[in-house]
């Protein structure tokens, strides 16, 4: 048995026959995270038990056997184990856990579309067309820990199913490996787990606004009429996409794929520029997305990598002989056969897509075909069979398609998979591929932001207002027509004007849905929130299938018109009518609105100017929209919307405050901190203070200001200018 403490909180435990411990495939592809800080720790025990101490936590092992408890900084057990690991070649691996009567369960990825809390459950850990398409094996448990298990193998999870005080993980090939992380809270251990498995990715800005997918038997002008009547009918949208039909041969996974000579045809003599349809396209502020289906032998270039790797450490440390951990895979290295007849074992996926990339293209949609199903004859070019590859494949196709578009633009992927396994969160964004748009694919949302996975959306169910108020309120949005006509303006009278609200809606709402994702892109924590996360101690909450917070201010309900409403104050978005929690209640939703939506009191949201797309026009003012309940706080997080300059610190934060008492109500907005190209030299706040009455008097940077009483909305209006010397906060006061 191997224990390494990775950090003061976290454990990798692992077991083999003998020492040879060699690294599976997440951490030998660079998946997991490989290289740690140093860790300070002591080890110790007696002829009996074993310990490893670390500064929040400690692992106490029996020798006979490899029991485990782990315990906090205190030595308090908090979990341990219920039988002996095993991990033999012959019969693979397993683990078990006890679990105490209270304890709950959460994560596993998209295993269920019929809960969230997972104790009583049975999962295999397996990619599965449409009933699994990302199952992830993390769990993390009410009592403050969680677990990671470190394998692609084919196994499964028993969570108290058959042994009701027992967790247990076992699989028929390889060996055990995994990690058992110490928190305080949910929130807390996804932030260690994606310390591991990495941070979700930020998406390019745009692609947090609306995409678009044309029927699959449009031609170029079809699709250029499509983007036409967007901006004709005044609907946002950012993204227009394709379906297979674009390509010469329908579904095409080789690496020879071509436009279709007639339905998107591009002359010889111009093949990019102003005259081609993805120009037009592009003038009219839409960015173009390809489908793609792929069936490529990827291990090819994941090991050629790691060769690659190999010999620019090996110069760089001049050979020293314990310079270099790379193993070369013998199988790899040795009678390598090629199992298909379009892979080019010499030529990575991503670069036959680098010419549609020089096009115009950026984005692209990877369908589950062929990378969800099952290849038990196929012998992949490193030397896996499928029992190992299925798992890794679609992280490893999302991980080149990234990668790949990054080093050749030097932009932000943006990537959409059906497709996925742990680590998928740091690479793609998902759709919930063939599920539709219904109370199920929230579920799985949920379920993903449970286990790390934070970008995630569904096909938007246009045809009910309930559908399109859930689309819309989601980390990002689609709307696929593939082969039906789900176009907004065939929506009729009555549902046009309530897509087109909804639309309107989210794009004011971007820069507190991209503030989100950048929280995200830093903790794990999604903008998505099942219940638990955030309330684990409301009364039925594991049961709280339908509704979600939607970031720090929204709870939102979906395909339900009732609502359970947490501890503290809720203010009706359609109403402005306050609410006390906890209190169960049935919302009446107007006719031209698809569900409840409610914002926490003390919530600061940031709203952007309508415009047509992400870009159309500068934002020197923002609206800011404030709900005054006690000490409250927001910070806004602005950047290029493109780069990878954020990763840098090329990102402006304001933070804003707002404290709310009795007679008076004190705002304080936060110079930017922060810079990065392309910003706003000055920055205006047009302020709306949500209050139920006319201040006697408003005052900013103490002097007395100009503000208006809006009665429908019944909110103060003023407007705020920034220090142009980014040097002082400008202070908001209203005196009742």
């Amino acid at each position: 048995m191997r224990v390494q403490p990775v950090a003061a909180h976290t454990f990798r435990i692992r077991l083999r026959p003998d020492a040879a411990f060699a690294e599976p495939a997440l951490v030998r592809y660079g998946i997991l995270r490989s290289e740690w800080p140093a860790v300070e720790f002591t080890t110790g025990g007696d002829e009996e038990t074993a310990f490893v101490r670390a500064a929040e936590a400690e692992l106490h092992v029996r020798r006979s056997d490899g029991w485990l408890t782990l315990c906090d900084a205190s030595g308090r057990p908090v979990v341990e184990s219920a039988g002996a690991p095993r991990s033999d070649t012959e019969s693979g691996f397993g683990a078990e856990f006890a679990l105490q009567e209270d304890e709950r369960l959460y994560g596993l990825g998209d295993v269920t579309r019929e809960r969230i809390q997972k104790r009583g459950d049975r999962s295999q850990i397996w990619v599965v067309n449409v009933k699994s398409y990302v199952p992830i094996p993390y769990v993390m448990s009410t009592r403050g820990w969680a677990l990671f298990v470190n394998s692609t193998w084919r196994h499964t999870f028993d969570l108290g199913c058959r042994v009701p005080d027992r967790l247990c993980f076992w699989g028929k090939r390889g060996e055990l490996d995994f990690y058992l992380i110490l928190g305080d809270s949910a929130p807390q251990l996804l932030d260690r787990y994606t310390d591991i498995v990495g941070k979700p990715a930020l998406l390019p800005l745009w692609a947090y606004g609306l995409t678009f997918v044309c029927n699959q038997q449009a031609n170029a002008r079809e699709m250029l009429d499509d983007c036409l009547n967007f901006r004709r009918e005044g609907i946002p949208c950012d993204v227009i996409g394709l379906e297979p039909g674009w390509m010469e041969k329908h579904y095409d996974f080789s690496v020879e794929k071509k436009w279709h000579p007639e339905r998107f045809f591009i002359p010889s003599w111009s093949p990019k520029g102003p005259h081609t349809f993805l120009s037009a396209a592009g003038r009219l502020g839409f960015k173009m997305s390809l489908w793609l289906c792929c069936d490529y032998d990827l291990s090819y270039e994941e090991e050629r990598q790691l060769q690659a790797k190999s010999a620019v450490q090996a110069e760089a440390e001049s050979r020293a002989p314990d310079a270099d951990d790379f193993e070369q895979d013998e199988h790899f290295a040795h009678g390598r056969t090629l199992m298909d007849r379009m892979t080019r074992p010499e030529e990575p996926w991503f670069e036959h897509l680098k010419k549609f990339v020089g096009q115009g293209v950026s984005a692209f949609k990877m369908d589950g075909a062929l990378m969800v199903n099952e290849h038990p004859d196929r012998k992949w070019g490193n030397g896996m069979d499928d029992e190992e590859m299925h798992n890794l494949y679609p992280v490893l196709l999302n991980k080149q398609m990234s990668r790949g578009f990054a080093e050749h633009t030097g932009r932000r992927p943006m990537v959409y998979s059906s497709g996925g396994y742990a680590g998928i969160q740091q690479f793609s964004a998902t759709w919930a591929g063939d599920t539709g748009g219904g109370p199920k694919p929230l579920v799985s949302m949920l379920n993903h932001g449970l286990s790390g996975h934070v970008n995630t959306s569904c096909d938007m169910d246009v045809f009910t207002p309930a559908g399109i108020h859930f689309g819309f309120l989601q980390p990002w949005s689609q709307l696929c027509s593939w082969a039906y006509w789900r176009h907004p303006w065939f929506l009729g009278k009555d549902l046009l004007p309530i897509f087109k609200w909804y639309a309107r809606l989210r794009y004011r709402l971007i820069p507190y849905i991209y503030s989100m994702a950048h929280v995200a892109a830093r903790t794990g924590m999604p903008i998505m929130r099942a219940m638990p996360l955030v309330y684990p101690d409301h009364p039925g909450v594991d049961e709280l299938l339908q509704q979600y917070l939607f970031g720090d201010a929204f709870l939102v309900a979906a395909f339900t018109n009732r609502v359970s409403l947490p501890a503290g104050k809720w203010i009706d978005f359609w109403t402005g009518e306050g609410h006390e929690g906890p209190k169960e209640m049935e919302c009446q939703v107007p006719a031209d609105r698809g569900g409840p939506l409610f914002i926490r009191a003390g919530s600061i949201i940031p709203n952007w100017p309508e415009m047509q797309y992400v870009g159309e026009q500068p934002v020197d003012t923002l609206s800011l929209h404030v709900y005054p309940h006690g000490e409250s706080e927001f910070t806004l997080y602005e950047d290029d919307g493109v780069s990878f300059g954020y990763r840098e610190g090329q990102v402006a934060q304001t933070r804003i405050t707002c404290r709310a008492s009795r007679d008076q109500v004190e705002l304080e907005i936060a110079p930017r901190v922060g810079a990065y190209e392309g910003m706003p030299d000055e920055r205006c706040f047009d302020v709306w203070l949500y209050t139920e009455s006319a201040p006697a008097s408003a005052w900013i940077n103490g002097s007395a200001a100009e503000w208006c009483y809006d009665e429908d909305a019944r909110a103060v209006r003023l407007r705020v200018a920034e220090d142009p010397d980014r040097r002082r906060p400008a202070l908001v006061r209203c005196v009742w």
